[in-house]
């Protein structure tokens, strides 16, 4: 069992409790509404904030929207919709809060996932009105891949249904089916007008049918993930400097601790190099001389003896869970790119510190994440597909699993110098090839032998070697012709 790691009051990163939520939803079911909603009526807006946006909405005759507190962007305000997410800060008497907006539009998918993987917790906001459209159920797979289970389900726009229990009802029903199917037991269904602040902050009178927690309350029954300075110690190599003036002879080992923490004398392996050495001192830009690093913190560290090392290895504690290192895996990956994920084309994976080429080497099942059917018979991964693949990188890679420690089990995939992809591994395969030395097998299986050498043909005729193509069906005596030839 891990330690708990007693910290002092110079190494706390925070004095107060605080938490990450993410809100997400299909484009127009009121996401933006309700963080604005919350922010207003929990008096976390700048003096001033609201009013102002008021006087601005009557002076370009638009009708007020809380969504407009947030979305900064002109083309957001312009088009209605999410584009970016946007972060927040609210608090309530509990704890302090990070809301993450993310985008709903399908087109801005990347955004989306990028927002909710920095979350602990979830809002997912579906209209009353409308249902439970295609991105709700793909929303939901998404937070299920990103390993989010504290999930809380606002059933918004309860005002254009007359605040109905029955269409409540129906709505929680189907959609706590399907979310049944990809393992997430919900936190609860919350109805909320956001419009008309119904349930944000406080219970409403509209809904006096309802008796569970408004979203305020949700928001304070939700539990912190475990302190990442006590899991095992994570810290990719980013880069390595070496100072030269002064007779400074320090080589300084930089990057940010993901997980675990770190003290001076510290016995560390660096994988997948293998390679072990002990920690001697913490290095910092101005800072004090300290002996324990955390989880967090961008740092550098100096090695007992010398040694070689590139970026992208990743630093583990000795005695503690180690990585796993190989040239294969097995993920899931949310496919994003417009061209589809194919095998045989070299693609770039970015994984903790490492960046190394990556190929697709077989497709195990790709699943519609709206109607969670599966195919086992796809030669490509599509646009907005999420699939089981085995990958394979060019030299072997320092990984998790993500259902171990999520900050090193996590990866996105680079095609074209975008994002195209992004996945959690699953398990490390045991391989007995690898790609090279099947190329070399059937290089070597293919390549007939002479028996002239260079030394005989030169002799003789003074020529030099050169290279003639015979083609030709199978069996017809092609090998036979050419050494008759030769």
């Amino acid at each position: 069992m891990q330690t708990q790691i007693e910290k002092t009051d110079s190494d706390k990163l925070y004095s107060r409790e605080q938490m990450n939520i993410v809100v997400i939803g299909h484009v127009d079911h009121g996401k933006s509404t309700v963080v604005g909603r919350l922010l207003a009526d929990t008096g976390s807006l700048p003096n001033g904030k609201l009013e102002d946006v008021k006087r601005k909405c009557i002076a370009n005759s638009k009708p007020f929207e809380y969504a407009f507190l947030l979305d900064a962007l002109k083309d957001e305000q312009a088009q209605g919709i999410t584009i970016d997410s946007a972060r927040c800060f609210f608090r309530s008497a509990k704890r302090e809060y990070i809301i993450i907006d993310a985008p709903g539009h399908i087109e801005f998918l990347k955004n989306m996932i990028s927002g909710a993987a920095r979350a602990e917790a979830a809002f997912l906001v579906i209209d009353a009105n409308e249902g439970i459209a295609e991105n709700s159920r793909r929303h939901g797979y998404l937070l299920s891949m990103l390993g989010i289970k504290q999930v809380a389900i606002l059933v918004n726009k309860m005002d254009l249904v007359g605040y109905s229990q029955e269409v409540f009802e129906q709505i929680q029903s189907q959609y706590s089916e399907f979310l049944a199917n990809i393992g997430i037991t919900p936190s609860g269904f919350i109805p909320v007008s956001a419009r008309n602040g119904d349930n944000i902050v406080e219970l409403s009178n509209s809904l006096g049918w309802y008796k569970g927690l408004a979203v305020l309350g949700m928001a304070d029954s939700f539990e912190n993930a475990p302190e990442l300075s006590n899991k095992p110690l994570r810290f990719p190599v980013q880069d390595i400097y070496k100072f030269t003036e002064d007779n400074d002879d320090r080589r300084i080992f930089a990057g940010r601790i993901e997980t675990g923490s770190v003290s001076v004398g510290d016995e560390v392996i660096f994988l997948p190099s293998n390679k072990r050495n002990v920690i001697k001192s913490i290095e910092g830009f101005n800072t004090p001389s300290r002996a324990t690093a955390y989880a967090g913190e961008s740092t550098g560290f100096t090695l007992e003896t010398q040694v070689y090392l590139q970026p992208g290895e990743l630093m583990c504690k000795a005695g503690q869970l180690e990585a796993a290192s190989g040239q294969q895996f097995r993920a899931n990956i949310f496919w994003m790119g417009k061209a589809p994920l194919i095998k045989g084309k070299r693609y770039k994976l970015k994984l903790a510190g490492a960046r190394v080429a990556v190929w697709l080497k077989q497709i195990h099942t790709v699943l519609d994440a709206v109607e969670l059917t599966t195919d086992a018979n796809r030669q490509q991964v599509e646009w907005h597909d999420v699939a089981e693949c085995t990958f394979e990188t060019l030299k072997p890679v320092a990984f998790d699993l993500a259902s171990d420690i999520a900050q090193s089990g996590r990866f996105v995939i680079i095609d074209n110098y975008e994002i195209a992809g992004g996945g959690i591994i699953l398990s490390r395969i045991d391989a007995s090839s690898n790609r090279i030395e099947e190329h070399v097998r059937e290089r070597e299986q293919k390549w007939e032998r002479t028996a002239i050498t260079a030394e005989m043909r030169s002799g003789r005729y003074g020529q030099r070697a050169t290279l003639i193509l015979i083609t030709g069906g199978p069996n017809t005596g092609k090998i036979k012709l050419a050494k008759k030839l030769e």
